[in-house]
């Protein structure tokens, strides 16, 4: 009788297990630079001759064709950790073009999901651009608009580069907007990535108190780290979520790089965090109090799938690039892609 009981028992925590866990929905929201996802063909007023077939790469429909099955791969895998549908979002940056976007989501792996995507032709000179790709089936567009990165700095008024896109939506049922980044890279100096923050800031601010209720995902390459003050200061996202205030935001990749010292990208044998999702304040859980009733942060991750480092020679254990060295790979990116998760109760 007693070994009746305790089976039962067992039993019974079992099915209040399971029946805890449908209690609750999780969904991812990712990031990822694609790193030079160029077509063949060359684009009008856009310097993109390296990756045709007779430009600096030898760039074919061969190695294309490779570059889209890797990127898919990848991209289907981002998030699956946890959850087997994948994402619901993932930005993307260094893209051509719609036509890559296009050839992408027709990939199997991300056309069995349903993936869909978002893109603004942008002014980079080297056509690169930011984009978003969303699985319909959780996250539905209303708008998207591309705010342009205006250069106020004296000493080059001309520069031009990647704008912020903004994608206006519904994710669990409630308002949110993703605001995909790619900020000047590390050739030019500080300023332009913190003038960069500053102008993400002000556009997100403004959208706020447009809408009150709506959340807001920062996203993309910042070229610079959580630590840095284009990030700390210029966007004031914080470390702690006990230290986000009102007009902050929450940065969970700090303390990643600050006391794990580990990162997205590797450079010479160091580890950076450029690529990083930023959260709003009404993401993020209200300490113990917190019931899930809304969409609510739960973690984040760095995607470390083993397939995305090199495996034996000098290089074993750095990231396995498209081309390195003016060598073919036929690898990925020389970035990471990062999730963070968010739950909400159904």
């Amino acid at each position: 009788m007693r070994k009746q009981l305790f089976v039962l028992s067992l039993m019974l925590m079992a099915v209040m297990a399971v029946s805890a866990q449908k209690r609750f929905k999780t969904y991812a929201v990712g990031f990822y630079n694609q790193e030079n996802l160029f077509d063949t063909i060359h684009d009008e007023g856009k310097k993109d001759a390296d990756f045709l077939p007779d430009g600096k790469y030898h760039w074919d429909s061969n190695k294309y064709n490779n570059k889209l099955k890797n990127m898919a791969h990848a991209l289907s895998d981002m998030g699956t950790t946890v959850l087997s549908e994948g994402c619901a979002v993932i930005g993307l940056a260094e893209v051509e073009n719609a036509r890559v976007l296009n050839d992408l989501v027709n990939q199997p792996q991300l056309k069995a999901r349903g993936y869909k995507y978002v893109h603004i032709e942008g002014p980079d000179a080297r056509g690169i651009d930011c984009a978003m790709l969303y699985n319909p089936n959780l996250f539905t567009v209303e708008s998207a608009h591309l705010y342009p990165y205006v250069q106020h700095l004296a000493e080059e008024p001309n520069f031009i580069t990647r704008g912020f896109l903004a994608v206006n939506g519904t994710l669990a049922d409630e308002p949110v907007t993703i605001i995909v980044c790619h900020l000047p890279s590390r050739f030019s100096k500080a300023a332009y990535r913190i003038q960069g923050a500053e102008e993400v800031k002000a556009l997100k601010d403004s959208l706020q108190k447009a809408d009150k209720k709506r959340k807001f995902f920062i996203m993309g390459d910042m070229n610079d780290d959580p630590i840095d003050s284009s990030m700390h200061v210029a966007l004031q996202s914080k470390e702690e979520i006990s230290m986000v205030k009102k007009h902050d935001m929450y940065n969970p990749w700090y303390n990643i790089l600050a006391k794990d010292n580990t990162g997205t990208l590797l450079y010479r044998g160091k580890w950076n965090l450029f690529d990083q999702i930023i959260l709003s304040p009404n993401l993020l859980p209200k300490g113990k109090k917190s019931d899930y009733k809304k969409l609510t942060y739960q973690r984040n991750e760095i995607q470390r799938m083993p397939y995305l480092f090199q495996t034996g020679g000098k290089y074993a254990g750095t990231l396995k690039r498209t081309t390195a060295g003016g060598k073919w790979l036929n690898g990925y990116s020389d970035h990471l892609p990062v999730v963070v998760y968010l739950q909400k109760k159904e």
